[in-house]
């Protein structure tokens, strides 16, 4: 994955940036190079790079924290911040590819202070879906657990071994009883991709939807820049 970092937690959150930093109504700071630094969760990659090469976003660069944050999303503002902060000398703007995503409305207030903005949502299953659609019936699917195509893929890696279930099966319906559904959010369609959600769902106890989303408000929040 090009560009990919793994930044050390710096302490404590910066404060307001000097006025000749901030970006302009245009997303731009002045007298910069006209480029714009995505930084990005690593479980993000794939579906960026697809969308630029999709649309010819060429004036986009990507750089990616480690997927694996979200296991410890209080280190999410503090990675986002090194990044932010290493990196703004070399862009006219800067956009968080994160949603809150466990973080409690740090994230949030981070960027703020960071003078940068962010996707909005609460999570990736969310904005990937849409935030108003997936809103509309989140009342509902309180029971559902939801794969992304990149959860799918790292299924075993993300899931399966972390949560002991390779080793210890009969945690399953400790951790999964009160779920019903596994619903696969596609960003792509790839029947092997299925055929691997599937099986995830079997292998849970849960009924299976596979419902096709595209990449929902992730392509419209790009698409803004």
């Amino acid at each position: 994955m090009t560009g990919r970092g793994q930044p050390s937690a710096p302490q404590g959150a910066s404060g307001s940036l000097p006025d000749d930093d901030r970006l302009t109504s245009d997303g731009l700071a002045p007298s910069h190079n006209g480029r714009i630094l995505l930084i990005a969760c690593g479980a993000l990659a794939r579906e960026i790079l697809d969308l630029k090469a999709l649309n010819g976003w060429s004036h986009l660069d990507l750089t990616c924290l480690p997927a694996n944050l979200h296991l410890w999303p209080d280190r999410i503002p503090d990675a986002v911040e090194e990044a932010v902060k290493r990196h703004r000398a070399d862009y006219s703007g800067i956009f968080v590819v994160y949603a809150d995503c466990g973080t409690g409305g740090l994230l949030q207030a981070r960027c703020a202070a960071l003078g940068v903005e962010m996707v909005a949502g609460p999570h990736c299953y969310s904005f990937f879906e849409g935030n108003e659609a997936f809103a509309a019936h989140a009342d509902t699917e309180f029971t559902a657990f939801y794969l992304t195509d990149f959860l799918v893929r790292q299924f075993d890696a993300f899931v399966w071994r972390p949560m002991g279930f390779d080793r210890h099966p009969e945690l399953i319906p400790m951790m999964f009883g009160n779920y019903t559904t596994l619903i696969y959010q596609a960003q792509t369609d790839d029947p092997a991709l299925d055929a691997k959600a599937r099986d995830a769902a079997e292998r849970l106890g849960l009924a299976y939807e596979r419902r096709f989303t595209g990449y929902g408000d992730l392509a419209t929040a790009l698409k803004g820049l």
